[in-house]
């Protein structure tokens, strides 16, 4: 199969695909960076690391954007992760500098906004963190029963928060020095989803978790 690796100039690539790699050898990894080339891939991974509307600008200036939109709503597999995740939902808090402070309009795939780390925790959080599971449905997870999941690794400032708990399957708690916040560490409806953590950076249970994503959308083709 082969699995498209959405390029956008925002973050590093070259980790996520050296993990894609790993993960699924037999596969081919392959680049994306416009929207016809989705057309060509069993699987998308969308990588990012930056802010939401520099990203969404991105995307919307390649195409990118409507060319998800459409694959999204199509059915077909979709992993993304950490700002990647973060495009998934509705909107997002997070502006560049010059910009009005507003929130900027995501892919709109899952409810919610993404919201920024408040007062109380370390900016950026940059931690590993045990996953409390949902029990419900995502191809990255072994176990599809509530309880505790594995360690992982995050870096990030901003986080979503989903007006319901409908599409989570991973929760995460980080504690600060005067406050705290659960937060929805990987959600999923339908064919697509994503984590705010790095699996790419998660060692074996991360390379793991990316195995078991492409065994699952080997099976959807």
């Amino acid at each position: 199969m082969r699995i498209g690796l959405v390029d956008y100039g925002m973050g590093n690539l070259a980790s996520v695909e050296r993990a894609l790699r790993a993960a699924a050898p037999a596969c081919d990894v392959v680049r994306i960076t416009h929207p016809q080339g989705l057309d060509a891939v069993g699987a998308v991974v969308l990588p990012g690391v930056g802010a939401f509307d520099a990203a969404m600008r991105a995307l919307d200036q390649s195409g990118l954007a409507e060319g998800l939109a459409h694959y999204l709503q199509a059915g077909r597999p979709l992993l993304g992760i950490c700002l990647g995740y973060q495009l998934l939902f509705d909107e997002g808090e997070e502006v560049s500098r010059d910009r009005e402070r507003r929130a900027v309009r995501g892919l709109g795939w899952l409810a919610g906004r993404v919201r920024r780390l408040g007062a109380g925790l370390t900016v950026p959080h940059m931690a590993w963190n045990r996953l409390e599971l949902t029990g419900r449905f995502a191809p990255l997870f072994d176990a599809q029963r509530p309880g505790e999941g594995p360690y992982v690794y995050f870096a990030h400032s901003y986080y979503p928060e989903p007006p319901s708990p409908d599409d989570v399957v991973a929760w995460c708690t980080i504690q600060g020095t005067s406050a705290s916040v659960r937060f929805a560490a990987a959600a999923w409806r339908g064919a697509a989803g994503g984590v705010q953590f790095h699996p790419e950076k998660s060692g074996a249970e991360g390379l793991a978790m990316l195995a078991r994503f492409v065994r699952w959308a080997e099976r959807q083709a």
